[in-house]
Formats: structure tokens, sequence, C-alpha cells
């Protein structure tokens, strides 16, 4: 790939994988918009979308939002959002084989395929280690870690001064039921990924920087 192209990827990895991490590297970098599940959502429930009605309604009622639901958004996202000019990052979606097949149908009716699906890759043990210490700015969704990447001044973001918090999830029980509906729906992906030839695992135990590395490489971008 060029670095004029367009960035159009999926990323795959477990609660605490880093994604929130290098997620934003790829935006800054590349310019694509950084398309998360849950952001989409609420944001087309906040605009009071025909489509962010329908989700409202099903998610009040306890439901699972549809996959044509989330594919349409994503679309919807795709056309109207001008950040995504310049490509996109999937964070949180495709999460099923069904998904992953609905968004490549609509990808390809835009001609605009994926050209790339990165999985970071980390042991649960170290996982666990890694979420029961996040600390989140939620204004920003910026993270820290109270040991491997901890703010400056304790509880409190780095560039806004303002306090951060701990997700109520993010205890080792609940992760640990994460962890395995992770491995249960969305590991498939992967292999799905793989079959169509645009799949790349990265050790995300590595620090950071060199996680970053090996994404750049991956996407044989420099």
């Amino acid at each position: 790939m060029s670095a004029s192209e367009s960035l159009r990827m999926v990323l795959i990895g477990p609660p605490g994988a880093g994604k929130g991490t290098q997620a934003p590297n790829l935006v800054e970098k590349f310019g694509a918009a950084h398309l998360a599940t849950g952001d989409m959502l609420r944001s087309q429930i906040a605009k009071g979308t025909q489509l962010g009605l329908e989700a409202k309604k099903i998610m009040e009622a306890g439901g699972l939002v549809s996959d044509d639901i989330m594919v349409n958004m994503i679309k919807d996202e795709l056309t109207n959002n001008p950040a995504c000019k310049k490509g996109f990052i999937l964070d949180g979606f495709p999460r099923t084989i069904p998904q992953a097949e609905k968004l490549d149908q609509m990808l390809a009716e835009r001609g605009t395929p994926l050209q790339a699906a990165i999985e970071l890759k980390v042991d649960d043990d170290l996982l666990v280690a890694r979420i029961t210490g996040r600390l989140i700015h939620l204004a920003s969704g910026r993270s820290y870690h109270k040991i491997f990447n901890p703010p400056k001044v304790e509880m409190t973001d780095d560039v806004t001064g303002e306090p951060l918090v701990q997700r109520g999830d993010d205890n080792e029980e609940s992760l640990k039921k994460r962890l395995d509906a992770y491995h249960t729906q969305t590991e498939p992906i992967v292999e799905f990924y793989k079959k169509t030839g645009i799949w790349s695992g990265i050790d995300a135990s590595q620090p950071p920087a060199n996680v970053w590395e090996s994404i750049l490489s991956a996407l044989d971008r420099d």
C-alpha cells in the first residue's frame, strides 16, 4: 500500500490488548476515522437518526442491535463523516462471521474493500494484569495504567488535569467473562480474515512503541 492511499482496516483484539492506545496513532498518522462501535451507536442515538432511534429502542428493551443496523451505521459514517475520506479503522465490529460477511458485502458495493485486519494478540493472564490497573480520562478516552503507563500525577489526566476513573467492569471477574465471550465469538473472525488473506497477527505483549512498529510493517507503511 502506498502512503497516499486511504487506510481501510479492522482492528481486532481482546479487552486490554491496546486498541485504545494504537487506534489514535493510526488516526494521527493516516488521517483515517476511528469507528468504534460504542461511539457510533452513541452518536447516532444523540443525533436522533432513524438508525439511532431503532438502536435505542432495542437497547432499552435489553436486546442486541442487529447486524443490519450496525452495518448501516458504518455505511452512514462512511458516507457522511468527512473524516472517512482518508479511510477508517473499525474497532469492535465485526464480532461474528455473519457481521464480517455483511460488512464485506457493503464495502464491496461501495468499492472500498478492507485492506487489512490487524489482530493484537495477548495472553489472558497478562490482560488481567493490564486491565485491572487501567485508568480512563472519560472526556477524551485517553487511557493510563497504574503500573505500565501511570499518569504524571496520580489519578489525573496529563493533558487536562481532570480526574481519571477506573471503569466499573475493569475487575478480574468481569474481565474473565469478557475474555470468554471474546474467544467464543470473535476468534472465528480471525479465521475468516486469514482466509481472505488480509489478516496480520501482532504480538501485543510488547511495549506500545514496538507494537506500533509491528502494525506499520504489517500495513507495509513506514
